[in-house]
């Protein structure tokens, strides 16, 4: 144990030996050699994050959530960070870091989340979810790319602009615990810690490329509000030949109801539902067209033989413009193998609508809850009840952080990203904007080949060092 500790003491010593010298002799142009000097350290890091299991939406991880906290405040710490601590919320801790470079110095704050997704199914993983791996390119294992990969990115580009001597501004770190179950937690924190988190803008990699070809920054991302229904019938499941044909099923029902909420244009039926949706012009319309899309690919990748959406709109415009809704999960009656003549008592569906900006997840919540059961017929009785929402959000491609981003990530893939509005929600980012007055900014560097949230979730060693070098440049061009 003496000689471990004292070779690690030799070791640490050698490397803050090889930053001394790594600040004198290189300047931000070598973001490459220092990625090539220092990779297996980097793997040596970023897989002491991804073995620990921070499930937040299981009890069981509760210690893994902060062993999993602990560990990045440690990593913040030897990348250079004046501050770097684990602070309680009412849930899962948050990880709040810091860098002051002058108090009129411009600060970014950086936004990330440590919780991961649960892993099953796992017999679906070609290897232990938990214990990462690297092949064919690409780091694969549970939160490789969503968010644990994507947030070690900002870490090692603080630390390079630090050994460097090229920081400018100041760099404030959030991690959060609760990302994949609503962030129930952070609103509060934030309100709470205002002055702490006080910034210019929030930089976030938690997004995807719209394509391999060309990469892309989000400006803006749709809201949610996610609801559960319950339609009861008979007081007791009931014998299908006795009963059936005489009394309403409420399976059938259920399913009916769900049909009338999509009309044959593809558009929402409930009232109300469009009315704050605004209508992008074709100049706005034809910037978003930029993005590399090919129809026939996107069907072989899903293998389907065709596209549904809302009449007018493009597939790409139909998953970032405009809103929709749909069935996430159906059941009721008997499941289980064989045959079981019921007539069901109830039925249950989850149902999310996915909103775009000017949309309130209150509103449309409200309004689907009235909508639903208004279309209930009298044979049944019918509850709705609300699960999780959050507002989305858009931000102005004029700003000089998007202009720093975009030439960062120009010099870096040879090409001029596009700006792209994600289909997916995090709902926490608008709620930062209004408690903290700040933009975020959407600098993700995933793929969809990456099946975020599936089994087998992978990240490309490219893009994350490529990521490294766009937000090291970010970071350059955002100070000028």
């Amino acid at each position: 144990m003496i000689i471990n500790r004292f070779v690690k003491i030799i070791l640490i010593s050698e490397m803050l030996v090889k930053f001394v010298s790594y600040e004198t002799k290189h300047k931000i142009s070598d973001m490459k050699s220092y990625i090539e000097e220092n990779k297996t350290r980097f793997y040596e890091e970023l897989f002491s994050l991804l073995r620990i299991p921070s499930v937040s939406a299981s009890k069981e991880h509760k210690e893994d959530m902060l062993r999993c906290a602990r560990r990045l405040a440690e990593l913040l710490k030897q990348a250079g960070a004046d501050r770097a601590e684990v602070m309680p919320t009412s849930g899962n801790p948050v990880v709040f870091g810091e860098k002051i470079i002058s108090p009129t110095a411009r600060t970014v704050l950086v936004y990330g989340h440590y919780d991961v997704q649960p892993a099953e199914p796992l017999d679906k993983w070609n290897t232990d979810p938990f214990e990462p791996v690297i092949h064919d390119g690409a780091i694969w294992g549970r939160g490789a790319n969503d968010d644990k990969g994507q947030l070690f990115m900002h870490i090692k580009a603080f630390e390079f602009m630090l050994r460097t001597g090229e920081l400018r501004h100041n760099v404030k770190f959030i991690f959060e615990g609760e990302e994949e179950i609503s962030s129930p937690s952070l609103p509060s924190w934030m309100e709470q810690n205002k002055e702490l988190l006080k910034a210019d803008i929030c930089l976030v990699s938690d997004t995807t490329f719209i394509s391999e070809k060309v990469p892309s920054i989000n400006c803006g991302m749709r809201g949610l509000s996610y609801l559960e229904v319950k339609v009861t019938g008979p007081n007791k499941d009931l014998h299908s030949g006795h009963y059936g044909g005489a009394v309403a099923n409420p399976i059938n029902t259920l399913c009916d109801m769900i049909s009338s909420l999509i009309d044959k244009d593809g558009r929402v039926t409930v009232k109300g539902f469009y009315d704050d949706v605004e209508e992008l012009s074709e100049e706005d319309r034809s910037q978003l067209a930029r993005a590399p899309f090919d129809i026939d690919e996107y069907k072989a990748f899903l293998d389907i033989d065709e596209v549904k959406g809302e009449k007018g709109y493009t597939t790409l415009e139909r998953t970032g413009i405009r809103p929709c809704l749909d069935v996430c999960g159906i059941w009721g009656g008997y499941t289980g193998e064989g045959a079981k003549t019921v007539l069901p008592s109830e039925a249950h569906a989850k149902i999310s609508m996915r909103l775009v900006p000017n949309q309130l997840s209150s509103k449309i919540t409200k309004l689907f809850v009235e909508h639903f059961k208004s279309i209930a017929p009298p044979y049944v009785k019918v509850e709705v009840k609300p699960c999780e929402g959050g507002d989305g959000f858009l931000i102005p491609i004029t700003s000089d952080a998007y202009k720093a981003a975009s030439r960062a990530m120009g010099e870096v893939y040879g090409i001029e990203p596009v700006p792209s509005r994600g289909g997916g929600s995090i709902a926490v980012l608008a709620e930062m904007q209004k408690i903290l007055g700040i933009d975020p900014l959407l600098m993700g560097f995933g793929l969809e080949r990456d099946t975020i949230h599936s089994p087998n979730e992978s990240y490309l060693l490219s893009q994350l060092f490529n990521g490294m070098e766009s937000i090291a440049l970010f970071y350059k061009y955002y100070s000028e």
